[in-house]
């Protein structure tokens, strides 16, 4: 059964943001060392449920397009067969398929009521 695995906040001033979310809750944020600015984030220990996340530059402007939310991402097995059996349930893709090297393939959907969620498949060779 798949899973949240992820939670991913957007940000227009990632330092910012950061900032906020040290002082509110004491999540831990590091640089990663990919292609793209990432930070991942630890917000708490691995031994307490819960999952961690990620802060990502917000792509586009806040105007009812760019994602404004905290964006849950759901490991599967697929992308692509994923990808279609939202269409065939009323979703819609919101960011087409994309790969985030050595981790996997990411494409952001919407469920039926506009609220956006992330999928990844993991695959470390994707480019």
């Amino acid at each position: 059964m798949p899973r949240v695995v992820h939670f991913e906040i957007h940000a227009g001033n990632p330092e910012r943001a950061i900032s906020f979310y040290q002082k509110v809750f004491d999540w831990g944020f590091q640089k990663w060392e990919g292609p793209m600015p990432y930070w991942l984030i630890t917000t708490g220990s691995n031994d307490q449920p819960g999952i961690n996340g990620g802060l990502v530059q917000r792509q586009g402007e806040v105007d009812g397009q760019a994602v404004i939310g905290y964006v849950c991402t759901v490991d599967v097995q697929s992308v692509d067969a994923s990808t279609a059996t939202v269409k065939a349930n009323g979703g819609t893709v919101v960011l087409p398929k994309m790969p985030i090297p050595g981790v996997g393939w990411l494409v952001y959907c919407k469920d039926t009521e506009g609220n956006i969620f992330g999928m990844m498949q993991a695959a470390p060779d994707a480019k």
